[in-house]
């Protein structure tokens, strides 16, 4: 397959949220010679771009998201490592440590996020669901993180928001470390009442908050609203 075919079948798979199909693509572009980065910068992401700014014009909805997500990850699982075989690695936008907050299981969201994040060039920690305030501190003190994305889906665990951000504060990691948070019941006025540093109100804002607290222009990986 000539190489602006294969990046158009890869683009494709990742707007058709198919993830055999990208991971068997992103297979067949390695063995067909084409380096992970055109692969990844060429192929992939402008699909997951394609999808984003589909969703920010509610073009295409969140499990059609979810669905691109997981095309983007699994072909990520194949291109990664031969990035590192070959010694060449994507230069990082930033350093981004996500989480649900305490007594929340939610990820969905979340992980979206993460996934658009790394799309864009950001090195993303994800510690998973019902995570506290000590252990955001501890990760991203250890990796020396940009920002912090605190989740929460319910109101009753809202307050693991305001925990992270009192604590980053009364530790004094900030403002050299952004909070933000996001998840269904969050609003402008909560964050407000929060201090913190800003909220998202879906994946796609999520990644032009970052963008714009780490001072990267937001190119057109992920298309502006």
């Amino acid at each position: 397959m000539p190489e602006p075919e294969i990046l158009r079948a890869m683009r494709q798979s990742v707007i058709d949220g198919a993830p055999e199909t990208a991971r068997t693509l992103a297979q067949t572009g390695i063995r067909g010679g084409v380096q992970p980065l055109v692969a990844i910068h060429d192929g992939y992401v402008p699909g997951m771009s394609y999808v984003g700014d589909q969703f920010a014009q509610r073009r295409m909805f969140l499990p059609d998201m979810v669905a691109s997500a997981e095309a983007m990850k699994a072909a990520m699982e194949v291109l990664e490592p031969e990035l590192k075989r070959q010694g060449e690695s994507r230069p990082s936008a930033g350093t981004v440590v996500l989480g649900t907050a305490k007594g929340d299981i939610h990820e969905i969201g979340k992980t979206l996020v993460g996934t658009l994040l790394g799309a864009n060039g950001f090195r993303v920690l994800d510690l998973g669901v019902d995570v506290s305030a000590e252990r955001f501190a501890t990760v991203a003190r250890d990796v020396d993180a940009n920002v912090v994305g605190v989740s929460a889906l319910l109101t009753t665990t809202m307050k693991g928001q305001k925990r992270v951000v009192e604590f980053f504060d009364e530790q004094g990691l900030r403002p050299q470390i952004k909070v933000i948070i996001g998840g269904a019941p969050v609003t402008r006025q909560w964050a407000e009442e929060l201090r913190c540093d800003g909220f998202a109100k879906d994946a796609v804002s999520a990644v032009h908050l970052v963008q714009k607290l780490v001072g990267v222009p937001t190119h057109q990986l992920i298309p502006k609203n």
